[in-house]
């Protein structure tokens, strides 16, 4: 079912950005912790239903803006940004604007896999119950499951604990869970990063079908994961300021065959070639 990683190719979009529906647009957003500004003037927009990649060294701001898309950096004390962040058009860091709702519409995975102490069944069902889910949690349970093409292996085992599973079922698990709270984006913070490679495609075939039903962003130090995988590309690099501190900033994004190929910014070409990073 899983192709080998030397011959392994998913259908990307070239289309322009500028003919797509727009998920996320980023405008002008500055993020500062206290005093230090941690990343500036950063402008795109986000897709509809595609995957999007976000690369560059360490340090330049990637899962920070990543965490800006569902609020999660409001967890941290200092925090703030400023600019604009919408997400289908609404301004997510308005007064109005509930950071747990956003949450709920915008999932998020993370880089090592996180189940919680309960049973398999009771990982996915998590967020449905804390959400009021209505309808049969059975179901949405199974479905979730083999959504993530995970059904098969654990539905002998509902009852035992999500920590029995192995590290690249343990993520699976955490897509479904999230899955399961029927969000609209799902946010990738280097899913694979903690997985042997057989674990890898895995993940990497199932966020290319997850695309045809939610819209998926991902931060990815794998260059050829994100060639992969992803149907447009972004890429941070970082300068160091007076006080000696990394300030990150977005210094090309296009389709990822430009990025790859055929960028405009000689850093983006010297880092997909791997001169740098």
């Amino acid at each position: 079912m899983f192709k080998d990683q030397t011959t392994m190719e998913y259908t990307q979009d070239c289309k322009s950005l500028e003919t797509l529906e727009t998920i996320f647009a980023l405008d002008s957003v500055n993020v500062y912790y206290g005093r230090h500004k941690a990343i500036r003037d950063v402008t795109f927009t986000i897709p509809k239903n595609r995957v999007t990649a976000l690369i560059g060294p360490s340090g330049c701001g990637k899962s920070t803006i990543l965490r800006s898309l569902n609020r999660l950096n409001d967890l941290i004390d200092s925090f703030y940004l400023k600019g604009k962040v919408t997400y289908c058009k609404q301004d997510l860091y308005a007064s109005n604007v509930d950071p747990i709702e956003v949450r709920k519409r915008i999932g998020m995975v993370f880089q090592k896999p996180n189940p919680f102490p309960k049973t398999i069944y009771n990982n996915v069902a998590y967020g449905a119950r804390i959400h009021n889910f209505k309808g049969d949690l059975d179901e949405l349970v199974e479905t979730s499951l083999k959504k993530v093409v995970l059904w098969d292996e654990v539905k002998d085992k509902l009852g035992e604990s999500g920590f029995s599973l192995s590290g690249g079922q343990q993520q699976r698990l955490c897509i479904a869970r999230t899955i399961a709270a029927k969000p609209d984006v799902i946010l990738m913070d280097e899913p694979c990063s903690a997985l042997d490679p057989i674990s890898v495609l895995k993940i990497e075939e199932l966020i290319n079908e997850l695309k045809q039903n939610y819209t998926v962003v991902l931060v990815t130090h794998n260059m050829q994961q994100a060639k992969r995988i992803a149907d447009y590309t972004a890429f941070f690099n970082a300068e160091t300021n007076e006080k000696g501190k990394k300030v990150g900033f977005l210094a090309e994004y296009n389709n990822t065959k430009i990025i790859f190929e055929n960028p405009t910014n000689l850093d983006t070409k010297n880092y997909v070639s791997g001169h740098f990073g």
